[in-house]
């Protein structure tokens, strides 16, 4: 049986898809192909095995989970004033 799935990620600009994209495409090599349009990252995925195929989303919503996770940190930092010391 071959599967196949589609995930849409869908951020607040081009930019932040653009990250995303640009963090995400190393873990996902030769398992997820992606693709940007405007403020979204397009994710297919394809397999024989529905565990394969869950498995694989799994990891991809982990990873961007984090990415998103480190975006939010840098925005609060850039926002807080210099400390004096």
């Amino acid at each position: 049986m071959h599967i196949k799935t589609r995930i849409t990620l869908e951020y607040h600009d081009k930019n932040q898809a653009k990250i995303a994209s640009e963090s995400l495409n190393p873990d996902n090599m030769g398992f997820v192909k992606t693709k940007l349009e405007d403020n979204k990252l397009i994710c297919k995925i394809q397999g024989e095995s529905l565990r394969t195929i869950l498995a694989t989303a799994d990891d991809l919503l982990f990873s961007e989970i984090t990415v998103e996770n480190i975006e939010k940190l840098s925005r609060s930092q850039l926002k807080k004033p210099p400390s004096s010391k």
